[in-house]
């Protein structure tokens, strides 16, 4: 028998394949999120997907002292370097890939940040 956390993980997987399938065919770069109960891990992937340009988490040593804890001031934060991230690296429109997460909480406040510094989501 498959517990209730497991019915949890995979619809929350059903649900990011739907999404990464329709981000696959507007071909631009994808940002997902991962988040843990301790920690929230950004990814930045190329728009054909084969190779990750960039990995942020609240989990890195250069963050420890800016993040405090896995909130929602903590995924403002995260959001503020992804977004200066994608400037320095000249990507001004990405797909927001929320990985089958609800959006609210982090993952909003996550996305809110990034579109406030600059970037088209």
């Amino acid at each position: 028998m498959i517990g209730k956390n497991q019915n949890k993980k995979v619809a929350r997987l059903r649900r990011a394949k739907k999404s990464r399938q329709r981000i696959c065919e507007s071909g631009s770069h994808r940002l997902s999120v991962f988040k843990s109960l301790n920690h929230l891990y950004v990814q930045v992937i190329t728009p054909n997907g084969d190779r990750v340009i960039k990995t942020i988490s609240s989990n890195q040593k250069s963050l420890k002292t800016k993040v405090k804890s896995n909130n929602v001031e903590g995924s403002k934060v995260i959001g503020k370097i992804v977004a200066d991230f994608l400037k320095k690296e000249k990507i001004d429109k990405i797909a927001f890939d929320r990985s089958g997460y609800k959006y609210h909480g982090k993952i909003k406040a996550l996305a809110e940040s990034i579109r406030e510094n600059g970037v088209n989501i």
